[in-house]
This record gives structure tokens, sequence and C-alpha cells, in this order.
């Protein structure tokens, strides 16, 4: 490569916004194994268990099968225990990495995220009283499924559109 500054080189591609930002006020994750954010590698898990749940409750409305009140009450479990793991992860990036904080985005996600986990308690909390499922888990089940829609998709806009736990190198 040249000697010459990256924005006095004719042959040089124009820079992003995105990258400038990312730039500017790093983005990369704090929290991280290997490298690898760990609330990114987290969160696959209270998705599925999400979907497993209202699947559960699906299943057991067609069926009325308890097995399937046996499988939604694991999964609500577990939807919420693994959400609280991932919040923790998810909670420390959004507190220590700058880039990551002055983001509205990020503010938006950790709003979807935190209702989301409220939701999960809630949808655990009636099946463990042994309330019936039928309306109010399967009501549970379809909120938590569009909040982690909701949440899902201001995080996938803050990899995708805000470069959120993206290693960027500083050379091209």
């Amino acid at each position: 490569m040249s000697d010459i500054p990256r924005e006095e080189r004719s042959d040089a591609p124009p820079t992003s916004p995105v990258m400038e930002a990312i730039e500017r006020e790093g983005t990369g994750s704090v929290v991280a194994l290997v490298g690898h954010p760990i609330h990114a590698m987290m969160v696959h898990f209270p998705i599925a268990l999400v979907i497993a749940t209202l699947g559960s409750d699906v299943f057991y409305w067609i069926t009325g099968d308890e097995f399937f009140l046996r499988t939604g009450l694991w999964a609500a479990a577990f939807a919420f225990i693994t959400g609280i793991a991932a919040a923790v992860a998810g909670t420390a990036e959004l507190v220590l990495v700058k880039g990551i904080r002055i983001r509205v985005a990020s503010w938006t996600h950790a709003t979807a995220a935190m209702t989301l986990i409220s939701i999960m308690a809630a949808n655990w909390g009636v099946r463990l009283i042994e309330a019936p499922v039928l309306p109010h888990g399967l009501a549970l089940s379809v909120l938590a499924a569009i909040f982690t829609a909701v949440a899902g998709w201001h995080g996938g806009k803050l990899v995708l559109d805000h470069g959120v736990g993206v290693m960027v190198s500083p050379k091209r």
C-alpha cells in the first residue's frame, strides 16, 4: 500500500458513515470469549426456548396431551434462566462500551429485551402455580414470541446497521 493517507488517495473507496462511527466510538465487545461477543452467543438459547414454549402450548391446545404441559414448563423455565444470563452479558456491554451506550437503538433493544424477560418470568410463573395453560400461558407465549421478534429486530439492527460487536481491523 501507499504511504499517502487514505483520504488523499484517488483509488481509495469512500468510507461509509457506519465505518466512520465505529472508528470514532468503538463498538467492539468487551464481554467476549476469544474475540467472540458472549451476548451474541447466548441470545440464541432464550429465542429458541421462547418459540419451543409457544410450540408446546399450541400442541397442547391441539392434542390435550399433558406431555406438552411438561415440555412447556421446562421450556419456559429455561427461556427465563438463559434470558437472564444473556441479559447480564448484554447489560455489561451496554454499560461498559460508550459506542454502544450512545446509540438509541441499544436502549430500544434493551427495553424490549427486559420486557421480554418479564413476560418469560410471568409465563414460567403461570405454569408453576398450576394455573391453566389455556388461555393464559398460550397468550403469554404469543406475547413472548412477539417481543422476541421486536428485541431481535433491534439487536440485529445494532449489529448490521451500527456494527455493534463487530471486530474491525484498522487496516483495510
